[in-house]
């Protein structure tokens, strides 16, 4: 049995998570940033008053980036759970063979 596998395991899984947070505050935060090409020329406003901008929704972005960071921090915490529990087996196969 193989224990420096199951830490390389618990490793990989906690870089998947952490490179899938990042990706997910990416695009929160490209998604909340006020550009003036994610606006629209309100053309009811746009006489006297001056420009008003209003925001073009995204369906379906930023909901589903909250949902990827929220997965992303599971998947670190078992990843984490994972590499305790082999650093715990190899304290116990060294106890046991001292």
């Amino acid at each position: 049995m193989k224990i420096q596998s199951a830490f390389n395991t618990g490793l990989e899984g906690f870089q998947h998570a952490s490179n899938k947070a990042s990706q997910a505050a990416a695009s929160i935060a490209a998604q909340t940033l006020t550009i003036p090409s994610d606006y629209q020329l309100d053309q009811a406003h746009n006489s006297v008053a001056g420009e008003q901008w209003q925001k073009v929704d995204h369906p379906v972005g930023i909901n589903q980036s909250i949902v990827d960071l929220k997965v992303a921090e599971f998947q670190a915490k078992a990843s984490i759970k994972f590499i305790k529990t082999a650093d715990e087996i190899l304290g116990t196969l060294l106890d046991v063979s001292v």
